[in-house]
């Protein structure tokens, strides 16, 4: 089950956007820092992820997530142009796959 993504409350300026989901009753946090830009295109048979230092800390974050202890197989986070990625991206899914 996915939240939709919130910001933390409190006066001070946004720093981080966070994202709960819960996979067979394990829960995961996804965090976003304020500034990442992240973007997903295709350039013939390659695809290239294109992401600001603040961009790829974040996605570094998600896969350290998916990489924790307990974190069932199949666990994974879809990101969209409108949800989490520039405008204008490809699709990204990041998924735990512990099969051999």
């Amino acid at each position: 089950m996915m939240a939709p993504m919130t910001s933390e409350s409190s006066s001070a300026p946004v720093e981080s956007t966070q994202v709960a989901a819960v996979t067979d009753g394990v829960a995961q946090v996804y965090t976003w820092e304020a500034d990442a830009r992240i973007k997903v295109r295709g350039l013939g048979g390659e695809v290239v992820i294109e992401a600001n230092a603040a961009g790829l800390r974040t996605l570094a974050g998600h896969l350290l997530v998916l990489a924790g202890e307990g974190v069932p197989d199949g666990s994974h986070l879809h990101l969209e142009d409108s949800n989490g990625l520039e405008d204008g991206s490809l699709s990204l899914v990041l998924e735990r796959c512990d099969d051999e």
